[in-house]
């Protein structure tokens, strides 16, 4: 998985993490934001930052605005190829499943859980307090004894705190915004 570092708007950084191959896709360089290397996954992070910019004349919309957006650009990027990623501003994560992931949700009371390719058990209330909430979002379950959310192909997720988001849903061929 490629991760990327860069900055919006007012000083704001956003993550990027891809999981899987794109063909043919080379959208034309931006003004604002150019890859650096050659991979599909600077390609697809740098138009998504330039479209966002471009719509939102470079000023960070409300969440919501900024999901349908994503939205849109995801079901361009995705038409080529499997496109699962990660993308955050800070506040609000983004998940984007185009072959497998699954997520959980942890917040107290913290458990312990056994991860599923190594005999180990890890306490998560030693490395949490109270008041902590923490989404997981892998390409497969890492524990064999809790229960992971599978999220379906083509789907959208928003997190924010560390939950999901419940939204309308918005449609678009191959694509779920949940």
């Amino acid at each position: 998985m490629n991760t990327e570092f860069t900055q919006l708007t007012d000083g704001r950084y956003w993550i990027f993490a891809h999981n899987g191959t794109l063909h043919d896709f080379s959208p034309p360089p931006g003004d604002r934001y150019r890859p650096v290397g050659q991979t599909d996954s600077e390609q697809a992070f740098c138009f998504l930052l330039q479209n966002l910019c471009e719509r939102f004349s470079g000023t960070e919309p409300p969440a919501a605005q900024l999901a349908l957006a994503l939205h849109e650009l995801t079901s361009e990027i995705a038409a080529h190829g499997d496109f699962n990623y990660l993308l955050s501003n800070g506040e609000n994560l983004f998940a984007h499943c185009a072959t497998s992931l699954h997520y959980i949700v942890r917040k107290t009371p913290f458990q312990t859980a056994h991860l599923m390719d190594q005999d180990i058990t890890v306490d998560f209330g030693d490395a949490t307090t109270p008041n902590d909430r923490v989404a997981v979002i892998a390409t497969q379950p890492l524990t064999d004894d809790e229960t992971w959310t599978t999220m379906a192909h083509g789907e959208l997720l928003q997190f924010h705190n560390g939950e999901p988001l419940e939204q309308a849903e918005a449609r678009a061929p191959g694509l779920l915004l949940k």
